[in-house]
Order: C-alpha cells, then structure tokens, then sequence
C-alpha cells in the first residue's frame, strides 16, 4: 500500500511539473479583473489583472504598461501568456498586470510620445514614472494574496515606460527589465540614427499609431493604405519629406514635431531616457535586455545600460542575444534569416536570466549567482560568454586600415599620398538596403547577405585576406573616415561584414525555412552591423555643419556594439555607401533644411574616401 501511494504521490508531481500550461489551464487557474486605476491627477488608467486561484500562498505582481493595448479586452478574454515563455510565470503563480498607459487605448488622459520625465515633480505633476507609482501602490493595497513585491517588464515602447517604473522610486518595486527599450529617438532607436531619418519605420507605424484617439475605445487606429507593396518604390516615388507631411495631414502631433525639431535640442534631450538614470534608486535591480540584431532598438538597450553604469548605484545586468526585435520572447532564437546560431538561444535565456531573475527578487526562490553582469552571445563562434563589465575589459582598440585594390590591413602604409576611391551618389538611384522587392521593413535585412550591394558601383568594398585565425569582436566598432564631396552633404553608410569561406554551407537546414534550404552560403556576405552618419552632425547634433566641396573632412562616428567571431578562413569585409533606402530617407546632399526640402533640391554628388588614412576601429576581444 505505501509503494503505491508513494507511486502515485511521484505520478502526480511529475505530472504537476510536465503541466500543459494553454488556453485552457489558464482559465482554469486565473481569474481576470479589469479595474481603472487612478492616478494622483484623477486620471484613471485602464488595467487588465490576471491573479491565481490558488491563495495558498502570496503572489509577486509582475506588470507591463504599454501603448500598444492589453488587450483582450473583457474579463472573460484572457491574454495569451501561455505561448511563450511567459507561462513560466503562470506556474509560478504571479499576479499578471497589463496596463494601458495615459492616453492609449481604454485608459483616460492625454498620450505624448515618449514623456519627459520631470526630475524636480511639484505634487500635481505627473509624467510616466508618477504613473507607475500610483499604479503599484493601488495593486498592493487592493489586490488579495499579492506579496508586496512587483516587477516591471517590456519589450520596445513597453522597454521605455520599463525605464520610466525604474525612476517611480516605489519601495515595492524590486526588479525592474527595460528589453530593447526605446531610449533616444534621434540617436540610434526606430526613428533616427545618428540624426538620419529611418523614413520606412517611422512613416509605416506613425500613419497608424499616431492618429489621435479622442476617447477611450478598444478599436486601433487604420494604417495609411499603401498604393503599391513595393516599398522601395513607393518610398522613392513618394519623394522628399514635405510630401509624407502631406500625406500625414495635420493630425499627427509627434510627426509635426519630429519635423519642428530637426536637430538635437532641448526637445530631443529631454525624451532622451539616458538622461534621468541617475534617478534609479540604488535597492532596485535592473535587468536590460537586447538583441544585436534588432532592427529597431539594438542602440536602446546597450546604451540605456552603459548610462545606468555610469550614472545610477544600483544592481544592474546585461544580456545581449542574436535576436530580431523581441526575439527571445518569439520564437526559439535558433537562426535569422539566412544565418543559423547552433542553438535556442530564447529558450537557453529565459531559463537561465530571465526568469530566475524574477523568481529571486519577487519570490525569494532559487538564485542569482549564475547570472553575470553581462551575458553575451558571440554569432560566428554561436556561443555565450560572460563578463564582469561590457565592453569587456580585455578588449583591445585595434585600427584596420582601408588600402588600395580594395583591401583591409591591420598596418598602415608608409605611403602619405592622397589616394582615394571614389562613387557618385544619386538620390534618384538609391542604394537598397535589400536585395529583394519588400512592403514592409524586414527584420532579417541585420544578417543579410551584402553581395548585391558589393556589385554596385555606388558602393566601394574593402576586404582581408582570407583569416589564418579568429578575430572576435567585443564592443563597439568605430569608423573614422577622411571624404570629400562635391556638395554640401552626404550621409555615410559604414557595414562591417562577415564574408563565408568558398565551401561553406550548414550542416542541418532550418526546418521550415525554404530561404534557408535553397539559398547559397558560399561566399554568404553577413552584415554583422551597419550604421549611418547624417554628415552635417559629424562633429555636433546640435549644430550641424556644411561640408567645404572637395576639402578632406573627417566623418568620424560609433557604430552599435558587436559581439561576433570571424573564424579562420572567413574574411572582414567594409562597405561604404552613401544611401540606404528606403530605410533611411535620401539626403539632398545639399546644406538644406532635409525635412522641407522640395524634390528638385536632390543632386548627384562625387564623394571621395581617402584610404590609408580612413580606418575602422574594433574592439579586439584577446
């Protein structure tokens, strides 16, 4: 008889353990309340509250607040938490809380974009940080079984209004995970990088998310009803930026703003997250987190962490994986696009960082030891490594030299002559950013293959003899260019690439990946990363500068950090062009206000690239 008790006791736990947490199980394991919570102003905030059945124990709160909806909206629709590896926060039985932020969706108020935070608050104040204290502290006091202790977490906007928790100051707030956070929307997040406009992005999500919703509705606003699918054609056909602020309308506050403010001022500075970091209390953990190959927001995360390091007192981590945007919540992280990681690098994180994270700040459960400063994933060599600081310490500053016959040494030749490469950009002929014909902006277009670009003559290619070793990249890249134009100004697209050996091919194919089956490795040019300078805030994004016609100038700029292995027999490729579109909207390349410039404003314009004296700095992992 205790054999069999002790049987089924070890059948019930296993089966208790291997639980199929879906649709179902949730219903029958949560209860759904959706309150509107209100703020110190008498705003009230729409909120959907997911709590357990189960009051055997208290229960950690674990909350998002987006501009994006919480939807489902009725307490009898529940959101799909089961379907990745947020389940995992359902059999530990957290209190799950989404909340639609001031001015979005069902929630009251007005919406701004990004919202200032106001360091020196008066008592009615109220910016996104006030927010989530007021909505914390109603959870606590009003939600049963819950144990005093909350998360915040989000990826994207959600990784922003994380930031914004982070400066609430609140003492039930433990831990707090900003995840490809927008940070700094004229630097190097979504809408512009380095003061350049990222037009694909901004227009195709801006026609949509920022028509004014004048009450509270569970309904979204309709997108701009694009005339054709080729993107490339319609962004060029479209023309010049004045013509997309026709088609906006007057409507669209922040689109007029962005328009309003086209260089870094006080506007800009102050939604600029890194700004207020120091505000973080020192009792808070933080946990950011970010993909190196995020098309939107690889620059938010390693920048929002680098600024807290120096800024804030707190606990603070980084993780770093060979994700899209969001990818270590979608999908297993085992391959992009064409390029394959050896492993489910989601899986591996949300196991090992995430959610033991969580577990030990919120719950007091298990441990945080195993979880670095920083962890990192090195694509090439498809292997995580850990370390006591980010950029790594052991990094080392090691310039490659662009030289004649299109080659990169690591020695700087004797030869003090002005030799140059040179290309004729052509706004009415733009550089792609992908070979194939898109609607949308693709996610995989950070790891594509860069062949097509090296065939064009509008793009000048330098590469290293075949590598006799690894080389591995940890930290930023720096280009430092000496140019000359013809015109006034230009941009300048700098990529670092990976170029496969002549045999290379995967063992396995991606299973459900017909690109991947069929596509040819040999000779793959990775884009390991790519970044553009606007020319004119090459040494101020306050004040810009014209460029002198055909006087050497230095354009000198940081691309994202890398963390990559180019392995013996690969090469290190760099491409430099000019235009990158329709990612990035065309520069007239003239000294012009680019934002209402009328389309005969556009010209062709020589530009030179002096080798021997340009470089690319890596940061050379030993």
């Amino acid at each position: 008889m205790r054999k069999f008790i002790f049987i089924l006791f070890l059948f019930l736990s296993v089966s208790s353990f291997a639980q199929n947490i879906d649709s179902a199980w949730f219903k029958n394991n949560y209860i759904k309340k959706e309150i509107m919570i209100p703020m110190r102003d008498g705003v009230k905030l729409f909120t959907s509250v997911y709590m357990p059945k189960d009051n055997a124990e208290k229960h950690p709160i674990l909350m998002t607040r987006t501009p994006y909806s919480c939807a489902p909206y009725g307490e009898k629709e529940y959101r799909a938490y089961y379907s990745n590896h947020y389940k995992e926060y359902l059999k530990e039985g957290y209190i799950m809380v989404s909340q639609d932020v001031r001015g979005r969706w069902m929630s009251e108020g007005i919406f701004v974009d990004v919202r200032p935070y106001i360091e020196n608050k008066k008592a009615t104040d109220i910016d996104e940080a006030t927010d989530t204290y007021d909505a914390i502290d109603w959870l606590i006091k009003n939600i049963d079984n819950n144990n005093g202790n909350v998360g915040v977490f989000g990826i994207s906007y959600p990784g922003f209004y994380s930031t914004e928790a982070a400066l609430s100051n609140h003492p039930a707030l433990k831990a707090v995970s900003p995840q490809a956070p927008v940070t700094d929307w004229f630097q190097g997040d979504d809408f512009h990088h380095n003061g350049a406009f990222f037009i694909m992005d901004a227009f195709s999500f801006y026609s949509g998310f920022g028509k004014p919703r004048p009450y509270p509705t569970t309904i979204g606003p309709k997108g701009f009803d694009f005339p054709t699918h080729d993107g490339y054609e319609f962004y060029l056909r479209t023309g010049a930026l004045q013509n997309f602020a026709k088609i906006m309308g007057d409507s669209i506050l922040f689109w007029k703003d962005m328009y309003n403010h086209p260089n870094y001022d006080a506007w800009w500075k102050a939604r600029n997250a890194r700004n207020y970091v120091q505000h973080i209390p020192a009792a808070l953990n933080t946990l950011v987190v970010g993909g190196t190959f995020d098309a939107e927001d690889a620059f938010g995360a390693q920048n929002l962490y680098k600024a807290i390091e120096a800024k804030a007192k707190n606990n603070n981590k980084l993780v770093l994986g060979p994700w899209f945007h969001g990818g270590w919540a979608r999908g297993d992280g085992s391959f992009l696009g064409n390029v394959q990681f050896g492993s489910k690098t989601s899986e591996w994180y949300a196991q090992n960082i995430e959610v033991p994270f969580f577990n030990f700040y919120l719950k007091g459960k298990g441990s945080v030891d195993k979880i670095a400063e920083a962890t990192i994933f090195f694509s090439g060599e498809n292997n995580w490594r850990q370390f006591q600081q980010w950029p790594p310490a052991a990094a080392q500053t090691t310039n490659i030299y662009l030289s004649n016959h299109q080659s990169l040494t690591f020695n700087q030749s004797d030869n003090k002559t002005a030799a140059f490469d040179e290309y004729v950009s052509d706004p009415a002929k733009p550089v792609p950013y992908t070979e194939d014909v898109h609607f949308r902006r693709t996610r995989e277009y950070m790891d594509d293959d860069q062949r097509f670009a090296a065939r064009r003559t509008d793009v000048l290619t330098y590469q290293t003899d075949i590598l006799k070793e690894d080389i591995t990249l940890a930290g930023p890249v720096v280009a430092d260019l000496i140019v000359s134009l013809s015109t006034t100004d230009a941009d300048f697209i700098v990529k670092l690439i990976d170029v496969f050996p002549d045999d290379f091919s995967y063992p396995n194919p991606v299973i459900g990946q017909p690109l991947s089956v069929n596509y040819v490795m040999n000779n793959y040019q990775m884009l390991v990363r790519g970044e553009v300078m606007r020319g004119r805030y090459r040494n101020s994004f306050e004040k810009p500068e014209a460029f002198v016609p055909n006087k050497p100038t230095e354009v000198k700029y940081t691309l994202p950090d890398v963390a990559h292995t180019f392995k013996k027999g690969h090469r290190l490729m760099i491409q430099i062009q000019s235009t990158w579109f329709p990612l990035v909207d065309r520069n007239p390349q003239q000294f012009v206000d680019i934002y209402h410039a009328k389309d005969s404003d556009f010209i062709k314009s020589t530009i030179k690239v002096y080798h021997n004296q340009s470089k690319i700095i890596l940061s050379v992992l030993k």
